[in-house]
């Protein structure tokens, strides 16, 4: 994998809206509020704001669209989550993988198609592993 430039840690609420650019891909400000508005009553100047910030610390990019300001993230949902647990891997588990998986899997019960595919990569790890013996 390529190096990934490192982008500022994402809030809360600025994660919440990278998850909407994701999925719906390159929105205004009006489509990234309308998508938010059932899961978080703020008003849409917030959202305004919050995406401004997001493009002055280098987590969205903007473009002028027909008079129309358009967001897109400005790095990928794989590489963000990298960052994230990379970050919390480091700092709450010492760099500690199974500590990390222990505890997720100890703090919330994961659902059979979870479990399949934490199965599936701890084969394909193993797997991998002995390729290199």
């Amino acid at each position: 994998m390529a190096d990934v430039a490192l982008t500022p840690r994402p809030t809360d609420a600025e994660l919440a809206i990278l998850r909407v650019l994701w999925t719906r891909g390159p929105s205004t400000v009006r489509e990234v509020h309308d998508h938010m508005a059932g899961a978080r009553a703020v008003a849409y100047t917030t959202t305004l704001k919050t995406l401004q910030v997001m493009t002055e610390k280098g987590l969205t990019r903007r473009a002028d669209l027909r008079g129309q300001h358009v967001y897109n993230p400005s790095a990928t949902e794989h590489d963000t989550l990298h960052q994230l647990v990379t970050d919390l891997l480091d700092r709450a588990f010492g760099g500690s993988t199974a500590r990390l998986v222990v505890q997720a899997l100890a703090s919330k019960r994961a659902t059979p198609s979870e479990l399949k595919e934490i199965r599936r990569l701890l084969d394909a790890a193993e797997t991998a592993k002995r390729g290199t013996k």
